[in-house]
């Protein structure tokens, strides 16, 4: 028997904390403020800074989900609406819609790009459409001036859901300023930067961000932290709405704080893993992730392969391989056609999307993140390899 012992399961992905995250957190805890007070504020006012313009209003929140279903609120979004968006992307980017009772209208993606194809939005738009998500897959801008083109002639407004995209990059515009509606961001856990729970709605329209400010918090026209340290304190607030609990903590924002200085060191990480993988895998029965176009940033928070049709392996055969050699990787989408709430809904066959359809049958995301050293991207490396080349 060998006396080395087997190398340790490396996970499909791990959020990269540091001294100066934890040391804000304790600040914070240390203060007494610990709920949405002055390092929300800081954060959102760093957000809007880094975006590039300070004037852009911010609004944290607890997830990209609350700040999704926030930014169709305040648009009005509601029964007897449709809203159009991919079916190739969590369910979250179109349940907020059915919070509202409105209705959603999946369509499919370019294959090329695993985005939404604007083409198809475009023929999706009936008399009840009101607006569209675009999500942003894996990190790749859209076509955003296709689809605010679609939308400016039709009449409708945008969301984006960005959850994948910070700090992406189309036409060397960040994702967040194209002139959207609203762009909301994840810091979950495995994202690109991370609050371990939490998001931002960005938008330049100031009575959207008002509207979002007093729902994200029981519809109050006063928040906790202006009430409390108030010079003059008041105890005093309306309930003009019947709002929600979607703010942001100051424990997250103290990480929030931190990890966006971090941002621009993290996507450097990710686009030379990015990069070393598309080396190792050129020669190999695989399609690669699509590319940002020259001059443009991927944020790169996934890395997905398909698996050729000259591979006769199938992906979850793949998968269970790649797990038996301790690599961790997961399947990004089950497109919503394939869920029974929507397919029973809105009576969807995957005949409808087979595109969403062939890519989710033939992909899977291997490890990314920041904290991967060089070797544990060769372990990847070698195991892809292998399995590619032994099937």
């Amino acid at each position: 028997m060998s006396d080395i012992p087997p190398l340790p399961f490396l996970p499909f992905a791990l959020p990269e904390i540091g001294e100066d995250e934890i040391n804000e957190v304790v600040d914070t805890l240390r203060s007494g403020w610990i709920t949405t007070g002055p390092k929300a504020k800081r954060f959102e006012q760093a957000f809007a800074e880094f975006l590039g313009e300070p004037q852009l209003e911010c609004v944290a929140v607890n997830s990209a989900t609350a700040g999704l279903h926030l930014a169709l609120e305040a648009l009005g979004i509601g029964p007897g609406d449709e809203v159009i968006t991919t079916t190739h992307t969590f369910t979250a980017t179109a349940e907020v819609v059915r919070y509202l009772g409105a209705d959603v209208v999946l369509v499919d993606i370019d294959p090329n790009t695993l985005n939404i194809d604007p083409k198809l939005v475009e023929a999706a738009i009936t008399p009840r459409t009101r607006a569209i998500i675009p999500v942003h897959y894996a990190g790749l801008a859209v076509d955003m001036l296709e689809i605010l083109d679609i939308a400016r002639r039709h009449g409708l407004r945008v969301v984006e859901d960005a959850a994948h995209a910070l700090p992406t990059t189309l036409e060397r515009e960040l994702i967040g300023t194209m002139g959207s509606d609203a762009t909301v961001f994840s810091f979950y856990a495995n994202k690109t930067m991370t609050t371990g729970e939490g998001g931002m709605l960005v938008t330049r329209n100031p009575e959207l961000a008002k509207r979002a400010r007093v729902m994200r918090l029981h519809g109050m026209n006063r928040d906790a932290f202006d009430r409390f340290t108030a010079k003059v304190p008041s105890w005093y607030y309306e309930i003009v709405a019947p709002g929600f609990k979607y703010n942001m903590t100051d424990i997250a924002a103290a990480m929030g704080i931190h990890q966006l200085k971090r941002l621009p060191g993290f996507q450097l990480r990710r686009e030379q893993i990015a990069q070393t993988y598309n080396q190792a895998f050129a020669d190999l029965p695989l399609i690669l992730p699509p590319q940002a176009l020259a001059g443009d940033v991927h944020s790169w928070h996934l890395y997905v392969l398909r698996l050729s049709d000259r591979l006769e392996i199938e992906r979850d055969q793949f998968i269970e391989r790649m797990y038996a050699l301790g690599i961790g990787c997961s399947v990004h989408y089950i497109p919503l056609h394939l869920h029974p709430y929507w397919r029973e809904r809105y009576d969807l066959r995957r005949e409808q999307f087979p595109h969403s359809q062939k890519a989710f049958e033939r992909m899977f995301s291997i490890p990314l993140y920041t904290s991967m050293t060089d070797a544990e991207v060769q372990r990847v490396v070698d195991a892809v390899r292998s399995i590619a080349l032994a099937a």
